[in-house]
């Protein structure tokens, strides 16, 4: 289930504060130095940096 546009507009990696764009299940930071992803459960992102997943 996509998120909605708005709420994806406003939404920020809580790491570097970089926008976030959605892919799968997961937010994707796009700052280049950091690249967390984080999880998408039941149409809910989980903006926590203990709960993303490192880039590979």
């Amino acid at each position: 289930m996509p998120l909605e546009a708005g709420l994806l507009e406003i939404l920020a990696c809580p790491a570097c504060h970089a926008p976030l764009k959605e892919e799968d299940t997961e937010l994707i930071c796009t700052g280049q130095d950091c690249g967390l992803a984080y999880p998408v459960r039941d149409g809910i992102p989980v903006l926590l940096v203990d709960e993303a997943r490192r880039p590979a």
